[in-house]
C-alpha cells in the first residue's frame, strides 16, 4: 500500500538573505505577527477543513477559511488595483463577513495582490492575537507557484488523500450541496491532484518550506500529525489541536458535507457502499497505476492495495483528459475575471436567478462559481 509519510523540508538560510532566523520552538507565545504566511492546501474532500479547525485550536495560529483572494488576482492587474477590491472579494465568497472583518478595517488602496492578502490575513490573525497568519483552501491546488512567488518566505502544509476516496466523498457531498453537483468536479479533482503534486515538486526543488501529511493519519493519529506540524512551524504543541471540542468553525460554510468537521469528534472513515460509477472508477484506477509507476510507488497515496501492473491510460486518453481539465480551469478563471470587472448589481441579479434555479446553496457566493 502506497502512503504519504509525514515529511517536511526546511528552506536553507542562504535562500532568504536579509531575513531574520525563524522563531525558536521554545519561545514564549507572542502576538507579534510573523513575516511569512502559512498556506494549508489539499484537494476538495481531503480533510482540509478538519486540518483548518485543528490548526486554529493553537492560539499561535489564525488562518482564514477559504479566503481565496488570489482567485481574484485580476483585481490587481492595473497599478494600484481596484478601489472596491474588498467589496468584490466579499461579494465573491463572503470572506469578510464569515471572518467578522469590515471593509473599513482594510486599506482601500493597495498596490498588489500580496499587499492586499497581507493586510486582510494579518488583520484576522491580529483579531485572534495570533502570530501565524495565512489561509486554508483546496482551491490553491494549482497556484502554489504563484503563492511562492508572492511570498518567498511562505510555509506550506499539504494534505493528501487517495484519489478514489476523494471522488467518492465528492459524489456523496453532491447529494446535499449543489457545488459538488457541477459537471466535471470529480475530473477536476483527479487532475487537480496531479497539478498539486507537480507544484509541490517545484516548491521542494526550489527550497521552499513544505510539510506533508496524509488524511488517514490525520483522522487516525491526530496527535502525531499535529505535533509534527508544530515542529515544522516551530511553535509549542497544544493538546487542543487533537480535538474538535471548542473549535471555532464559524467561518466554515454551512452544509451537510461539513457535518463531520462541525461535530465534536474526529470521525474515522467507515465502510460505505460504493458510489463511483464504473467508468470513473476505471479511469481513477488507470491513472493511479500510471502515476504510481512514474513515481516508483511513492505517489499518489492509496488507502488499499493497488495492482501496479494494471492497465494505464493510453496517449489519446491522457491527451483528451488533460485538454478537458485545462478547458475547465480556463472557464473557472474566466468566471473569476467576470466577478472582478462586471457591475456588482448585474452579478447580484445573476446570483439571484441562479439561486431560484438551484436552491439556496447556489447563492452562497464565489465558492459556487469557481
Amino acid at each position: 500500500m502506497a502512503t504519504v509519510p509525514i515529511t517536511e523540508n526546511q528552506v536553507p538560510e542562504k535562500a532568504t538573505p536579509g531575513t531574520s532566523a525563524p522563531e525558536n520552538s521554545g519561545a514564549a507565545r507572542t502576538a507579534d505577527l510573523r513575516a511569512e504566511p502559512l498556506f494549508a492546501v489539499g484537494m476538495w474532500r481531503s480533510g482540509t477543513s478538519l486540518l483548518y479547525a485543528l490548526l486554529n485550536q493553537n492560539p499561535e495560529i489564525a488562518l482564514m477559511y477559504e479566503g481565496e483572494l488570489p482567485a481574484l488576482r485580476p483585481l490587481f492587474w492595473m497599478p494600484g488595483g481596484k478601489k472596491d477590491w474588498a467589496k468584490r472579494w466579499n461579494f465573491w465568497n463572503s470572506a469578510l463577513d464569515r471572518h467578522g472583518i469590515t471593509r473599513d478595517q482594510l486599506p482601500e488602496k493597495v498596490s498588489s495582490m500580496p499587499e492586499a492578502m497581507t493586510a486582510a490575513y494579518q488583520h484576522y490573525a491580529s483579531m485572534k492575537s495570533a502570530s501565524i497568519w495565512g489561509c486554508k483552501s483546496p482551491n490553491y491546488y494549482d497556484s502554489l507557484k504563484e503563492l511562492a512567488r508572492d511570498f518567498p518566505r511562505a510555509r506550506f502544509i499539504i494534505i493528501w488523500r487517495d484519489p478514489a476516496d476523494i471522488c467518492r466523498s465528492i459524489l456523496r457531498a453532491a447529494a446535499s450541496d449543489s457545488w459538488f453537483r457541477k459537471k466535471g468536479i470529480p475530473h477536476r479533482a483527479l487532475f487537480g491532484l496531479r497539478q498539486m503534486k507537480l507544484q509541490r515538486d517545484f516548491l521542494l526543488q526550489h527550497g521552499f518550506r513544505v510539510h506533508e501529511i496524509a488524511y488517514e493519519d490525520l483522522v487516525q493519529r491526530p496527535e502525531v500529525v499535529m505535533e509534527s506540524i508544530c515542529r515544522f512551524l516551530e511553535i509549542p504543541f497544544d493538546a487542543r489541536m487533537t480535538t474538535l471540542e471548542g473549535a471555532d468553525r464559524s467561518a466554515i460554510y454551512s452544509g451537510e458535507h461539513h457535518a463531520g468537521v462541525k461535530s465534536t469528534k474526529i470521525q474515522v472513515k467507515k465502510s460505505r457502499p460504493e458510489v463511483l460509477p464504473a467508468a470513473l472508477k476505471g479511469k481513477i484506477q488507470r491513472y493511479t497505476s500510471l502515476w504510481l509507476k512514474e513515481s516508483d510507488g511513492n505517489w499518489p497515496p492509496v488507502s488499499g492495495d493497488v495492482n501496479l501492473i494494471a492497465e494505464t491510460p493510453g496517449i489519446l486518453e491522457q491527451a483528451s483528459d488533460w485538454m478537458r481539465f485545462r478547458w475547465m480551469r480556463l472557464q473557472d478563471r474566466a468566471v473569476a475575471c467576470i466577478y472582478c470587472f462586471a457591475p456588482i448589481l448585474m452579478l447580484a441579479k445573476y446570483r439571484q436567478a441562479k439561486a431560484e434555479r438551484g436552491g439556496p446553496e447556489a447563492a452562497a457566493g464565489g465558492k459556487l462559481v469557481q
